[in-house]
């Protein structure tokens, strides 16, 4: 009798342990990278397809639990630096002032609120200039103030386009690069 509760034990290890085996090998924990940047939770391989969280995205994602549905919502925005008339893409170290003009459209749901901010080479983020909307657009332009930023240090910084819905916090949606050079 005892040999047999044995045998039993011994029959169950090994099919918990063989599914654990087959559950290993058909979903895969893997790095993902996106634009160059290490994406922190990383993603799935299974079955041979990638799946990666949604919220990774430049976008605005929302998930109703009553109908199980994630809606994206990611806005054409092309973003332009001017100093003066003139268009800029890269800047010397040291103070420049400028304002920023972005054009959204293709955006298929309604916001609340825009915001440009501006991080440094070493992640800090300052706020350039958020603005309530009073109407409701697929398309618009924003353009912020004159303001002086101090390019401090040689590196990547980067211009931000932000977008928030009533209630709900902002989402970065666009990005532009600006290279400071010594």
């Amino acid at each position: 009798m005892r040999w047999k509760r044995i045998a039993a034990c011994t029959l169950a290890l090994s099919l918990l342990s063989g599914s654990a085996v087959f559950a290993e090998s058909a979903i895969q924990k893997i790095k993902v990278m996106i634009n160059g940047t290490t994406v922190s939770g990383g993603g799935y391989l299974i079955d041979g397809t990638t799946y990666v969280p949604v919220r990774e995205f430049d976008g605005l994602a929302e998930y109703s639990d009553s109908s199980k549905t994630v809606s994206f919502t990611k806005p054409n925005v092309d973003i332009f630096l001017f100093k003066g008339d003139t268009v800029f893409g890269n800047v010397n170290v040291g103070k420049l002032k400028f304002y920023i003009f972005s054009q959204v459209d293709s955006l298929n749901t309604s916001i609340s609120s825009v915001k440009v901010s501006i991080r440094n080479p070493s992640g800090d983020v300052k706020d350039i200039q958020s603005q309530d909307l009073s109407s409701s657009k697929d398309n618009f332009w924003f353009k912020t103030y004159d303001f002086t930023y101090d390019f401090s240090k040689a590196g990547k910084y980067y211009v931000e386009f932000y977008i928030k819905k009533d209630n709900g916090s902002y989402s970065m949606v666009a990005q532009k690069a600006i290279n400071a050079v010594e």
